[in-house]
Parts: C-alpha cells; structure tokens; sequence
C-alpha cells in the first residue's frame, strides 16, 4: 500500500527524465530565489543571529532520507559524555521529531520550534549548555559555530532543485559546510567510501566522514521485549514507514531475509484511525509487523492490543571514518568550561 504520492515524485527525482525536465523552469525560480538569499547573508545584507551558545547544526542538501535525526542524536550524546547538557532544537514539522529524540537522546533537552533563534532561548532558560540544531543547514538566521551536512550513500539520480529534484539548494552550498558525513544504510562499506572519496576531491577543506546506519535490534512498540534480528529471517513482514527514503528501510528488512510487503507513506504522515485500522487489517495475513522509531512513537497507543505484534527496527549510529576528525571539530566548536 503506497498510500500518498512521495514514493511517486521519488521515482521521478531518481529517473529524471521528461517528468523532472518538465518541473525544471519551476526549479530555476526556486533556485533564483534561494540563490539570492544565500548571497544576501554571504554579504551581510542579511545577518545570522547569535544563538547565546556554541551551536551544531546537522543538515543536509536533499529532501529527507539521510539521517539526520540519529546523526544529531549522536552529537548530542558525545556531548553528554564530555559533561555538557546540550538542547537539540527542531523546527517540529511532524509530531514524530520531538519524540524520536526525547527517547533517542534522554539526557539532552528538546525544543521543538520553527524558529531556532527563539527556540534557543527557550533551551537555555530550561539550562542547556550547547545547541545541536537538527535539519537547520538552510536555516541561515540561526548563528552556528559547526555545520555537520549528510550524503546519504543511496540517494543517486537527479541532483536537480525542487520540484524536478531532491536537492533544497545546490551543491555548490557546501562551502559552507565544516565537515560532509556520508551515510550508509544499504550501500556496502566500499560504496560509502568511494561516495566519500568523490565528496573530499570536491571540497578539500571539509572534513568527510562516513557513518552506518544499521539495524541493531528488533523493539515491541509499547512493551520492553527486545528481539534479534534473526527473527526476521525467512518471514513475511508489513514494512511500515513514514519516512525520506522507506525504499532504504525495506531494503534493510529485505537484506536481514524478511520478505517485504511495502507499507509506505509521505514524510512525517499523520496516522489516522482509519490508517491503523487498514495497517492491523493488513497485519494479519504476514508473521510480522515492523516499522521505524519515527512511526513507532506515533503508533504507540494507537495500535489495537487485540491485533499482531508492532515491532519497530532500531538503529545504531557506527562511525566508520572520520570519528576523530569529528570529535576534533566537536571540541573546537563548543570547549568543555573549566
């Protein structure tokens, strides 16, 4: 069940062809636009505002899909184990975002706001000492001592801007950037690292490193059984995902020996009732039932108790290369006070 048309503009990025040849005079307005914006802070027209403590931004380019919330849930924990007490601020497009990182990340605080710079000061009334902003690459009102942007090793196809691609500004952009992380779900080590290869030719003086994002275990939603991977292996699974990129999720299922029933749905989509009748429906003609963090905290609750199992696929941040140089550039970036 693809139940909206992400998946559809999905496979058009990816083809690009006559479809995203036909959007292309929407995409030059939108980089006219975007482009103007970007030399209006690049010349002091318009200015950042200071947030009132060190900042990490952790963006990227494209539309969703790289792992951005994990990537900016790691930072935050490593600075927690240097003692600090970081706020992660997001804009709180979808009531998924404040509750993945409240449960990813228990030690950090959340604030959720569209506007970071108002958003900051509420973290720093609550007692945050440093500010790891999630998904805030474009958000150039707000002032960052450190911008981390992530490649998602399997995004290939269109580099063209919205709506004939994936892509919120050009590639161009990262200059900007202080370090690029290349991603990695389904793609092998070797691909990552050529993707990271290709990345480091054209930007010299950014740090590039690449992270894995795998599958770590199997968690019941609204219950503590924990169950291994193993699990998946020759059954048929209800893949359900409302996520960027949920070929990348099915992929990982796939790869782990389930077989996929693709249960799709846009970025961030509210659940209604009538979805998660039509999901448990569904549910009971294949052995399990998993989806992502993003959608467990959304269906915990929510899902009847009388129905199969919901398990949702936990995943777990491996920083293949580039650790130290990030590290590195953590410390710079927010010095721990003495």
């Amino acid at each position: 069940m693809t139940a909206h048309p992400r998946p559809g503009i999905e496979a058009l990025w990816a083809q690009d062809g006559a479809g995203a040849r036909a959007l292309a005079p929407l995409s030059w307005l939108f980089g006219a636009a975007t482009a103007l914006r970007n030399r209006a802070y690049d010349r002091g027209v318009l200015t950042a505002r200071p947030l009132g403590l060190p900042a990490i931004s952790v963006g990227n380019l494209t539309v969703g899909g790289t792992g951005k919330t994990p990537m900016a849930a790691w930072v935050a924990q490593r600075l927690i184990e240097r003692g600090l007490r970081p706020a992660i601020l997001l804009r709180g497009y979808g009531a998924d975002e404040p509750l993945v990182h409240e449960r990813l990340t228990p030690g950090a605080i959340v604030v959720a706001d569209p506007d970071r710079v108002r958003g900051a000061a509420v973290a720093i009334a609550r007692g945050a000492e440093v500010l790891v902003l999630d998904d805030a690459f474009q958000h150039r009102r707000a002032r960052r001592d450190l911008d981390i942007v992530l490649v998602a090793a399997e995004q290939a196809g269109s580099r063209r801007l919205l709506p004939a691609g994936p892509y919120r500004e050009p590639e161009s952009s990262l200059r900007r950037a202080h370090a690029l992380v290349v991603t990695r779900k389904r793609a092998s080590k070797d691909e990552a690292a050529a993707t990271a290869a290709g990345w480091a030719r054209a930007y010299p003086s950014c740090v590039v490193a690449v992270a894995s994002l795998a599958p770590a275990d199997l968690a019941r939603v609204g219950g503590s059984e924990r169950e291994p991977l193993t699990a998946l292996r020759g059954r048929s699974v209800l893949a359900i995902s409302a996520i960027g990129l949920p070929a990348a999720f099915e992929g990982q299922l796939s790869d782990l020996g389930a077989r996929v029933t693709s249960a799709a749905f846009a970025d961030h989509h509210a659940f209604s009732d009538a979805d998660v009748t039509r999901l448990a429906t569904r549910a009971a003609s294949v052995d399990r039932v998993v989806c992502t963090l993003k959608d467990a905290v959304k269906l915990e609750g929510r899902w009847p108790r009388q129905g199969p199992a919901l398990w949702y696929l936990s995943q777990a941040v491996t920083i293949e290369r580039g650790a130290g140089e990030l590290d590195l550039l953590l410390a710079r970036s927010v010095p721990v006070r003495r």
